[in-house]
């Protein structure tokens, strides 16, 4: 009986019962009881083994019983004695199948106390999830700066993982998403400058509105920054679900957009021919990354001036991935026309045709953007517009006339061999024919020998210097 109840004790403390101690303790209450119920072994009367007898039948057996000598046994004893032992014999049968009837029922009850132990638990589970409540074990932190504030949670069916940000944290951050605090203005809402503790900043990208396109864009954009960590690309913080509405949480750059910089209050004062070259070949990079070195490569849809962020040092980084779609993975029957007017190239505005051709197209609209400081769609007249490879093509690939469409800002502040080399690339990027068009790692070597060293490319200073006083 005992590995019995070291398996009932075993089985009641696997299945994680409330009450497991009391049940063990009743199980083997009841074992030692039936064990002390049962009826001694058979023996003889005394009296009657005792007094002699001249019989050969009663002689003592020296052998132990067997089943052929137990019946001469059996007939030789008293009619009494027969009857005791038939009646214990039949007494230890019946505690026997007691006890077997006893101790399956009591594992049937501790298996169906364990099931529904393992029902509870995983319904217990469910409810937390659908709830909003993350087990402790979940809960992680991500931001030093915000410490405890902040669940680290992983998101179903995604690989890496996002901070998932509660609604008050980004009320309180954004002032309850002062005016004061925008940005910027996106297609679906603005984005907003919060702050949280220790003056930790960050931008907040508010989601309106609700459908499924906005449910779409914001999973796209949080499952693709989950897994990119690139220098030029922008690194996402967390996110946050209220209601209909969608935020995301990404680093501040001081320097906005570099729409913003180009074409607002500034109108590029800012952008040295240097920087600017910075600029295009920190947006060759990320470009780079996404089409080479991501696995699988992905075309990011919607690459313009508004979408290349800038930080206090002018380092450019890639944003806004709701339009971002994996290589491969498009055609046009489930692919939506999406992007912005001005940068969307010709095959895939005209066929649905998309591949990193169509990144390379915007990107050497962003360099004309660069060079001339002129938007990439200008209004002509109230009912008529220009493009800015339309209108730039025929000058582009004359020298005579390259320097006088060049940004004001920037004008005879270069080399005129490197402007050249600078509008030769981007004629290639902006070619009708996709085919013609450059992969971005031709495009990044172009610009290296281009950029300073300290901005990130191979021009040695002394290199400039001379190139300048030759002019002069």
């Amino acid at each position: 009986m005992k590995p019995f109840v070291v398996v009932v004790v075993v089985v009641a403390n696997a299945g994680g019962l409330p009450h497991s101690s009391i049940l063990v303790a009743f199980c083997l209450s009841l074992f030692v009881a039936l064990n002390d119920a049962r009826a001694p072994e058979p023996f003889f009367f005394p009296s009657i083994s005792s007094q002699p007898s001249s019989s050969p039948a009663l002689q003592p057996v020296s052998s132990p019983l067997s089943s052929s000598s137990s019946s001469s046994i059996m007939a030789a004893v008293s009619p009494g004695v027969q009857a005791v032992l038939v009646h214990e014999h039949h007494l230890n049968k019946t505690l026997l199948a007691a006890l077997i009837v006893v101790s399956s029922a009591l594992c049937v009850i501790l298996l169906c106390l364990c099931c529904f132990c393992v029902y509870q638990q995983k319904n217990s589970q469910k409810s937390e999830q659908k709830s909003g409540k993350k087990p402790d074990a979940a809960k992680g932190l991500s931001l030093s700066p915000i410490m405890g504030k902040f669940n680290s949670v992983k998101m179903a069916a995604r690989k890496g993982s996002v901070t998932v940000i509660e609604y008050p944290l980004l009320v309180t951050a954004t002032d309850n998403f002062s005016e004061s605090n925008i940005l910027g203005e996106g297609g679906f809402g603005c984005v907003y400058k919060g702050q949280f503790d220790h003056n930790f900043l960050v931008a907040v990208k508010k989601l309106d509105g609700g459908g499924q396109e906005v449910e779409r864009e914001f999973e796209n954009e949080v499952d693709l920054l989950c897994k990119i960590q690139h220098p030029n690309i922008i690194s996402l913080y967390g996110c946050c679900i209220y209601g209909e509405t969608r935020f995301i949480v990404y680093e501040l750059m001081q320097n906005g957009s570099l729409e913003t910089q180009l074409h607002g209050p500034s109108q590029g004062s800012a952008l040295t021919w240097h920087i600017r070259l910075k600029i295009a070949l920190d947006v060759a990079r990320g470009l780079e990354y996404l089409h080479e070195n991501s696995n699988p490569p992905v075309i990011h849809r919607d690459l313009k001036s508004s979408n290349i962020l800038l930080d206090s040092n002018f380092n450019a980084k890639l944003s806004d991935f709701g339009l971002a779609v994996v290589a491969g993975n498009q055609n046009k029957n489930n692919l939506k026309l999406s992007g912005t007017l001005g940068y969307v190239a010709p095959e895939y505005l005209l066929d649905g045709k998309l591949t990193e051709k169509s990144d390379v197209y915007a990107f050497g609209v962003v360099l004309l953007e660069l060079l001339m400081g002129r938007k990439p769609v200008e209004k002509m007249t109230p009912s008529q517009c220009q493009s800015i490879v339309t209108w730039a093509m025929p000058q582009l690939t004359d020298r005579s006339k390259l320097p006088n469409i060049v940004d004001p800002v920037i004008r005879n502040t270069m080399d005129l061999k490197h402007l050249y080399q600078v509008a030769a690339v981007a004629v290639l990027c902006v070619q009708p024919e996709a085919s013609y068009r450059p992969l971005i790692t031709d495009v990044l070597h172009s610009l290296f020998p281009l950029v300073p060293v300290e901005l990130g490319g191979t021009l040695r200073v002394t290199e400039h210097a001379s190139a300048v006083c030759t002019k002069s």
